[in-house]
């Protein structure tokens, strides 16, 4: 018996910004790419909550585990969780080295 929800085969970035930020220099981990990506995200969202993220370099996704359900599929849990718990901002590095979704906290 399949406990896991159908994962789309397309992801929908209808509601998402898409920030693709640049570095003089490439970066040496995602702790570097994080301070960025947080910096950006207070410049677009004010006060945030960072919901998922993915780090290439390790194949390292928060949160963990996001992917086993959608192993076949064409989304990563990463972004999957991201769009579905109210990401309003992507903010990717390197050609998705580094990837963080967003969403803002209503004041």
């Amino acid at each position: 018996m399949n406990e896991c929800p159908t994962t789309p085969r397309v992801a929908d970035y209808s509601n998402v910004k898409i920030v693709t930020a640049e570095s003089q220099d490439k970066l040496e981990n995602y702790q570097q790419a994080m301070k960025i990506a947080d910096e950006l995200a207070k410049a677009h969202l004010g006060e945030f909550m960072l919901l998922s993220w993915y780090d290439r370099d390790r194949d390292f996704e928060s949160p963990q585990h996001a992917s086993e359900c959608g192993a076949d599929a064409a989304i990563p849990g990463y972004v999957d969780y991201g769009l579905h718990h109210g990401a309003k901002l992507k903010v990717e590095f390197e050609q998705e080295r580094f990837v963080f979704f967003y969403m803002p906290l209503d004041n």
